[in-house]
């Protein structure tokens, strides 16, 4: 486990606390890694081009879970539904096949000792997933609101 909890993933995990739950969302999205029992409650508001305009959580999982919800709240500001959806793709894919490419998101390399561990990949996860509905069930709200000024 010490090879998992790096002071990379740590520092991170700390800088979780960072992102609140927010009160004014466009979407909340509750989701839970159901081999380790990792849940995150992710708050989003979007812009009214339909991009993240900021993000806030709840977090009950791991250091692993924490840490990859501070890797996407620090760069998650201006993406879209579509590159939120591609990058939890390419996550999944990155954590499960040695032969995939790094997923292009700044800081994920931190993550890079989950994928020695398969029962800790659903935490690294989830974040992400998390972020990919909730931007697919804000961003036509904010388009809609955007259109009806």
């Amino acid at each position: 486990m010490s090879a998992l909890y790096t002071p990379a993933i740590l520092r991170l995990a700390l800088a979780c606390a960072d992102f609140l739950p927010l009160k004014d969302a466009d979407a909340r999205v509750e989701r839970r890694a159901p081999l380790c029992g990792s849940r995150i409650i992710l708050d989003m508001r979007m812009d009214a081009d339909g991009r993240v305009k900021a993000v806030g959580f709840a977090v009950h999982a791991c250091a692993v879970g924490q840490a990859a919800a501070a890797v996407l709240a620090r760069e998650v500001a201006g993406r879209s539904s579509n590159d939120l959806a591609q990058t939890a793709q390419a996550l999944a894919r990155w954590l499960d096949d040695a032969a995939a490419p790094m997923p292009d998101w700044p800081g994920i390399a931190a993550l890079a000792p989950v994928r020695a561990l398969p029962a800790r990949r659903g935490a690294a996860l989830l974040p992400f997933e998390a972020a990919a509905l909730a931007a697919g069930q804000a961003a036509p709200v904010a388009v809609q609101v955007a259109a009806a000024r």
